[in-house]
């Protein structure tokens, strides 16, 4: 059963992304799940352990940008089902284009690591974009900054928690 507003029990200190809703008193819902190392897609996995719609569960994505400040990282939030349109991140940003961001880099910068990206409570707050598919949700789940580890909550307190934007970025 999901817990609001407190760590999970039996999964040891909360993660940055947990405390940063905590601390500004967001309503949310926390969702372990016990995650294979040898899943194919972590996102996938997280919809079906948690017996979620795939459309609902979003993916935490790290791109470079060619130009910005933090590398140019920018944090794209897209549904585990679909893939992330570079083309469309990178209009949403103003940028000619972006790529994949090198994993190091990702871990590096966000404090957490892949498969484990919460588009919360990074180590830097990085430009973001949601898929604006979330706003056909009152609730939402990305990955509270662990793997086998999601959180569920409005996407309009996601948008203003990461100071994000919504646009059409998935394919």
């Amino acid at each position: 059963m999901a817990k609001k507003n407190k760590p999970a029990a039996g999964h040891g200190a909360a993660t940055a992304a947990v405390q940063l809703l905590i601390a500004a008193g967001v309503e949310f819902s926390e969702h372990p799940y016990e995650h294979d190392p040898r899943s194919d897609s972590y996102g996938l996995e997280a919809a079906q352990a948690l017996g979620l719609d795939a459309e609902q569960v979003f993916k935490t994505l790290v791109v470079q940008a060619d130009a910005g400040r933090d590398h140019g990282l920018v944090v794209g939030v897209v549904p585990v089902n679909k893939q992330l349109d570079l083309k469309a991140i990178a209009a949403a940003v103003g940028a000619k284009k972006v790529a994949m961001a090198p994993v190091p880099l990702v871990e590096r910068t966000t404090g957490y690591v892949v498969g484990g990206v919460s588009p919360l409570g990074q180590k830097r707050l990085l430009r973001t974009v949601i898929d604006d598919s979330a706003e056909g949700f009152e609730k939402v789940f990305v990955s509270g900054g662990r793997r086998g580890f999601d959180l569920g909550l409005d996407p309009h307190d996601l948008r203003r928690l990461t100071e994000g934007s919504f646009a059409a970025i998935s394919r």
